[in-house]
């Protein structure tokens, strides 16, 4: 049995976003990938992303968000951040194979004018299932990156 590909999401806060690809990768692609996320910056995880991660049976509850610096010791083969802040910021990982960029609205930001939760949630929902597009064809573009080699 070959081993399971390493992918480490990074935003800033490791509280939407990436927790959000993390939990769809265990999900979709978890008898190939082993995904990890964490941020730039970390708070906590927003109580929306939870939510809306339930909404599709993906519990984010026992999730904490994480600095990527807990993770310095692990290699990966894909480094994916997903915020265009992360992307500025994105610390040199030695055990980095490749890094590659797929930004995402930031749904807290967007929820922020919301009159209501329902509007608010609407954002986070487009953003998770975005996320889900994109984690769908993650082993496509893992091959890709080994191609380019």
């Amino acid at each position: 049995m070959l081993p399971k590909l390493r992918v480490l999401f990074l935003c800033t806060g490791n509280s939407c976003r990436s927790q959000m690809a993390e939990g769809w990768t265990r999900r979709l692609l978890g008898d190939e990938i082993e995904p990890f996320s964490a941020g730039v910056a970390p708070t906590t995880i927003d109580p929306r992303t939870v939510k809306v991660m339930q909404e599709v049976e993906i519990d984010l509850a026992d999730q904490r968000s994480k600095h990527v610096d807990e993770l310095a010791d692990l290699e990966f083969d894909l480094v994916v951040t997903v915020c265009d802040h992360a992307r500025r910021h994105c610390p040199r990982l030695s055990g980095a194979r490749r890094t590659t960029h797929a930004g995402f609205d930031d749904p807290p930001l967007l929820a922020a004018d919301a009159q209501d939760e329902d509007q608010a949630l609407v954002h986070y929902r487009r953003v998770r299932d975005q996320i889900r597009s994109f984690v769908e064809e993650l082993p496509r573009h893992l091959e890709n990156l080994d191609s380019k080699e």
